[in-house]
């Protein structure tokens, strides 16, 4: 069993990663209904939340099904990431995770997410403030330098854990490879030998399938894996890496209808929560996802990402599910 404070995790949590745009509600029950452990919510910027910026609040929305669920955090300012860690934990969530880690333009020029591995002294007096001002357990994510002269992750891990997070997720890129390369695991390896750290390491960057996950498990020791891009349109891979660990088998990929149907759940809790308009909208980048492989699918995609009517999009994923049944069944 892992344990994040007051948390308790089966062996080897599989973690579903706060993605921007991605990692909203509807998203994340599809995910939490087959099979992931432990969920965040999308990065919430500190200083959005303290003015009350409504996409900010809006993504503090968090469900009683999701536990145990963690929100993310970042920003640039030492005591406004206090005072945004306080109005955060009134919603009641698992844990408060600071984000140190997101590489884009627009946050790391900031001053937030990975600019802070320029800066360890102020990532841990930021670290300190959030501890400080929350009952919940903290966790960081974050990479493993800015860039290859500066990989100073085996540092930042002592030092956070000295003042008080809980756990630690690791992706194993720089701020500089963005998501390009390979992600390098070993300096995540060599921070779970190190016989001062004691909180569960988690590693992050490239698992896409229930063979990498087992090797990466045995090579690196690691108490478990986040798992971010290849969980999109496939919520399917924490069960088959589950699986994959208990038995050494494969798991039967998704049918059609299973993907129609998971999909419709996903579009069905969307509107619910945004209402149809924006529901239908914010759904349109997850169809490409959900049914990427099938032969000539170009056509469908289209219809499905220019309606505006949630019967049509039921209608087209009802002919999705009828033309590619009986194309695979003829297949076979």
């Amino acid at each position: 069993m892992v344990t994040i404070g007051n948390i308790q995790l089966p062996d080897f949590p599989l973690l579903l990663a706060p993605m921007e745009d991605v990692s909203d509600p509807p998203f994340r029950a599809v995910c939490k209904a087959n099979g992931a452990d432990l969920m965040y919510t999308e990065f919430i910027s500190s200083e959005g939340l303290i003015r009350d910026a409504a996409k900010s609040v809006q993504k503090l929305d968090i469900f009683e099904y999701e536990r145990p669920i963690g929100i993310q955090l970042f920003g640039s300012d030492v005591e406004t990431m206090g005072e945004c860690a306080r109005i955060a934990s009134r919603v009641e969530p698992d844990l408060i995770d600071i984000n140190y880690g997101c590489p884009v333009k627009n946050v790391a020029c900031r001053g937030a997410g990975a600019a802070l591995l320029q800066d360890v002294p102020k990532m841990v007096r930021m670290t300190e403030s959030v501890v400080k001002a929350t009952h919940l357990p903290v966790t960081v994510k974050t990479r493993l330098g800015w860039d290859d002269n500066t990989k100073n992750i085996g540092e930042v891990a002592e030092r956070l854990q000295d003042i008080g997070i809980k756990a630690l997720t690791v992706h194993g890129r720089t701020r500089v490879q963005m998501y390009k390369g390979d992600a390098d695991w070993t300096l995540i390896g060599k921070i779970k030998e190190n016989p001062r750290i004691t909180i569960p390491i988690f590693g992050n960057g490239d698992i896409d399938s229930p063979e990498k996950a087992l090797l990466y498990k045995n090579r690196y020791g690691v108490d478990g894996v986040m798992i971010g891009r290849a969980s999109i349109g496939y919520p399917w891979i924490f069960n088959e890496i589950k699986y994959f660990l208990r038995t050494g088998q494969q798991l039967t990929p998704p049918t059609i209808a299973d993907r129609v149907t998971v999909c419709r759940q996903h579009l069905d809790f969307s509107i619910r929560w945004k209402g149809e308009i924006v529901g239908l909208f914010e759904m349109r980048r997850h169809y490409a996802n959900y049914f990427k492989g099938l032969p000539d699918f170009k056509p469908y995609r289209m219809r499905l990402v220019t309606s505006d009517s949630y019967n049509e999009v039921s209608a087209i994923l009802n002919e999705i599910q009828e033309t590619y049944s009986i194309i695979y069944e003829v297949a076979a």
